[in-house]
């Protein structure tokens, strides 16, 4: 009898344990979809202005779920937003203590210093410190250092007498914070309070103020600490401020006087900064690099010969960069001195010469911009001697080395035995995708799903790959592709051309209007996808300072003009904002040059930016006995590097999509 009824009970004790362990997994256990479904609908409360709602549906997000913490950084947000600062804190302070890995945790513990500054700032000193130690690399380590400036500045705002190290202190901070940070979001506060504290600041520190307030659009604040700074290292900063507030002769005044007399105390890049702006105000170019020649014998006189050289006539040009080699053979310009006159030794017949200089080059800068040239040029040396075995090993070293290059696509051609420039007039564009492999659960990919962009880039800040990825799904083109192609010139081996990321540098837009418009004129497509995105970085709104307008940046009467000629009958009126028109004028535009330049893409690439007159001229002037002769000549450096740039991505297009290695 005792033994039956201790059994009901039991069996009703565990029948109950059941009911209620049952219920508090319904509590918190929820299906991936319904999760899904409750943070999405929660972000688009979020969005219409409903925080109330929002941070209530946010809490419904299952504690089994990865995206619970960011549910958590949301309520947060919330909260801030309904003014609740209590409740703020309370959230991020329950994330970074429960989710201490959660990328969002660092931030949540920078939201929650900031807000407990004024009423806890012990707390707050306590969160900074933290951050700093354990995320130094991260701008919230950096913006940390202003506020334990501010901290520990408040600390002794009633206090008559401070002692010398809390002033050491409080300066520390804000020299850290404006050595890091010149133009941050603190940092004209981070000057302001800087300057009510001290009174024992140095003159580099006073530099350092000044060039934060330059940096922030301040001109007329930075004048006045710049006359308690150092005249000595202070003139490149009062060239570009004075430049800014439109005080040209004191900019050019400055400039001269600096480069004479004041060089060796400011850095070389800074030199240049000036010279450059004292260039822009000369009304000859060759004129003011002649007068700084004339005044200067230290820091920058390397970067004035290189302009020098430049823009001296071809028959001058060897001499020029022979004395610029010959005096800085170690400096920042020498690669490219050198490459010139492996270059002009090809061009005069010397090839013996100039195969040993261009072995030189390599063996010496095997890593300069100008590299891939002279690889290629070696190539072409062996080939004008029929050594077949040599010249097919340069052309595949430029191939394998520098993959992605102008001179990959021209060596290609070599090896191709093509003579080009159009390897196809078609690709088959494969779609964006994530960056790499996928796995499942990847919280990136579910929150761009989830369109929760905001978070992406907060949780990305350390791979600009997936950041533009996620640009890309937002619909930023333009921006995706910059931040893709800013992160992939940064890798020196680049990944082959299978790699994912090679899609977000050159991603496929607007290619079905493209192909439309290509067929109409006989264009290549692919060549027209490289206009675009050179031209415009494929932003339908782009307008450059002289007007130019859209995708393939047209100027308003050059559309007219092609719209007339060419019979198109359209409203130019608003159309070059229009993708589809602009796509359309661009190619009948690029047709008209075509017909012109006797159907030569290379000259009509370079005639697209120079001008076709230019182009017209250039062709009768120049010595040249095939395509790569004459593109290497182009007297305008922007034009040439234009040429370069869109048959380099040209050939990114066509090796990506159409399987050429």
């Amino acid at each position: 009898m005792f033994d039956w009824e201790m059994k009901k009970k039991i069996a009703f004790a565990a029948a109950t344990l059941v009911v209620v362990v049952g219920s508090c997994f319904a509590m918190f256990y929820q299906s991936p979809t319904k999760t899904d479904e409750i943070y999405k609908a929660a972000l688009e409360d979020f969005s219409k202005g409903d925080y109330q709602n929002a941070y209530y549906l946010f809490s419904k997000v299952s504690y089994f779920s990865n995206l619970k913490p960011i549910a958590i950084y949301h309520r947060g947000e919330c909260a801030m937003m309904l003014g609740d600062s209590k409740s703020e804190i309370k959230q991020y302070q329950f994330l970074f203590n429960n989710y201490p890995h959660n990328k969002l945790s660092v931030r949540a513990r920078y939201l929650a210093g900031q807000k407990l500054v004024e009423t806890n700032p012990q707390s707050a000193k306590k969160y900074f410190e933290y951050i700093i130690h354990n995320a130094p690399d991260t701008d919230y380590a950096i913006a940390s250092e202003y506020y334990l400036g501010v901290i520990l500045q408040n600390k002794y705002k009633s206090v008559k007498i401070i002692p010398t190290s809390a002033k050491d202190d409080v300066q520390n901070y804000y020299r850290h914070y404006l050595t890091k940070s010149p133009a941050g979001r603190h940092a004209l506060r981070a000057v302001e309070h800087w300057l009510e504290f001290a009174d024992n600041i140095n003159k580099d520190d006073y530099l350092l103020m000044a060039n934060s307030c330059y940096q922030l659009g301040e001109y007329e604040k930075a004048r006045e600490i710049l006359q308690k700074t150092d005249v000595n290292e202070n003139w490149t900063l009062d060239v570009k401020n004075s430049y800014a507030m439109k005080n040209y002769p004191r900019a050019k005044f400055l400039t001269e006087n600096g480069v004479q007399k004041r060089s060796q105390y400011v850095k070389d890049d800074e030199i240049i900064d000036a010279i450059d702006i004292y260039v822009k105000l000369s009304d000859s170019k060759e004129r003011a690099v002649e007068r700084l020649l004339g005044l200067s014998s230290g820091k920058g006189r390397d970067y004035l010969l290189n302009l020098k050289c430049q823009n001296s006539p071809q028959n001058e040009k060897v001499a020029c960069y022979s004395n610029l080699y010959l005096k800085y053979p170690d400096g920042r310009f020498s690669a490219d001195a050198l490459s010139n006159i492996f270059f002009a030794k090809i061009k005069s017949g010397d090839l013996t010469n100039a195969r040993k200089i261009g072995m030189d080059h390599l063996k010496k800068f095997p890593d300069a911009n100008s590299s891939p040239m002279v690889m290629f040029w070696l190539g072409k040396i062996a080939e004008k001697t029929n050594n077949y075995s040599e010249y097919t090993s340069y052309y595949k070293s430029v191939i394998n080395k520098y993959p992605d290059s102008y001179y990959a696509y021209r060596a290609y051609l070599k090896l191709s035995r093509m003579q080009g420039p159009l390897i196809t007039s078609s690709i088959k564009p494969q779609p964006v995708v994530y960056p790499y492999k996928y796995t499942r659960n990847n919280i990136i990919v579910k929150l761009v799903d989830l369109k929760d962009f905001d978070v992406v880039n907060e949780m990305c800040a350390d791979d600009d790959f997936v950041k533009s990825w996620a640009l890309y799904q937002k619909g930023d083109y333009s921006h995706s592709m910059l931040v893709a192609r800013d992160a992939m010139e940064k890798i020196k081996n680049k990944p082959d051309k299978y790699d994912l990321r090679w899609r977000l540098v050159y991603p496929v837009i607007f290619y079905d209007d493209v192909v439309k418009y290509a067929g109409q004129t006989g264009n290549s497509a692919p060549l027209m996808l490289s206009l675009i995105r050179e031209e415009s970085y494929f932003d339908p709104l782009a307008q450059s300072a002289v007007g130019a307008s859209g995708l393939m940046q047209l100027m308003p009467s050059t559309a007219s003009e092609i719209n007339a000629k060419m019979g198109l009958g359209m409203n130019v009126s608003g159309a070059l904002f229009n993708p589809y028109k602009n796509i359309k004028l661009g190619n009948y535009y690029y047709l008209f040059l075509k017909r012109n330049l006797e159907g030569y893409d290379i000259s009509s690439i370079a005639a697209y930016n120079g001008g076709i007159g230019s182009i017209q001229r250039w062709k009768n002037s120049l010595h040249y006995n095939d395509t790569d002769e004459f593109v290497e000549q182009i007297p305008y450096s922007e034009t040439q590097n234009y040429v370069k740039k869109v048959f380099r991505t040209y050939w990114n297009y066509v090796r990506i999509y159409d399987g050429n290695s």
